[in-house]
């Protein structure tokens, strides 16, 4: 681990420490024999294009009060999840452990293989496609890969995508304010 990365994985318990954990119920577990090998980058904010609040950690523990806002109503129901989040301020939330599968994904499929929940580990980022994310974001966001790739040999640098790029026509998260070149240029530099 890279002496200036606050965040080391324990692959056995699969937590992430640094992160604030709270857990959610939507998760299970991944099929025998698959290896965890793709990182899947997402963004959210709730309601949509605003920050802060309780309302993601609330979704992702089937905590929401679908009255509080009128969007809640179009989601209600919904029973998902990731495995982290980090918010605008570079907060990070760990929500299930990594070597469980989370439910972030939906129908998804990346390189020919379908169902991406049972191969991946989900970073949510909080804003919007439209929205440009905040540097302390990427920086949290690579340090959190370089330490998942630490701990589990399967991921790489290489084989990390967007919700987008998993389920094209159907999500565009994190969109096209997201700066995948300054976030591979934050990895090379401090791998």
């Amino acid at each position: 681990m890279n002496a200036a990365n606050p965040y080391h994985v324990d692959p056995v318990a699969g937590h992430l420490s640094g992160a604030r954990q709270l857990s959610s119920p939507n998760f299970d577990i991944r099929p025998d024999g698959v290896v965890t090998d793709l990182i899947i980058v997402h963004g959210i904010s709730l309601p949509p294009g605003e920050y802060g609040g309780p309302w993601i950690d609330r979704l992702f523990t089937n905590q929401l009060d679908w009255g509080a806002h009128p969007y809640f109503r179009q989601i209600e129901g919904m029973r998902v999840s990731s495995h982290l989040l980090i918010r605008r301020d570079g907060e990070v939330v760990q929500y299930v452990p990594f070597h469980a599968r989370a439910w972030h994904a939906g129908v998804s499929n990346f390189a020919g293989r379908e169902r991406c929940n049972d191969f991946s580990i989900g970073i949510e980022l909080e804003g919007t496609d439209d929205t440009a994310y905040e540097i302390v974001q990427y920086r949290e966001l690579a340090r959190v890969i370089l330490a998942l790739c630490n701990a589990y040999p399967a991921l790489s640098l290489q084989r990390l995508v967007g919700h987008s790029d998993v389920a094209p026509g159907r999500k565009s998260d994190p969109g096209e304010c997201f700066d995948w070149p300054r976030l591979r240029a934050m990895l090379r530099a401090w791998s």
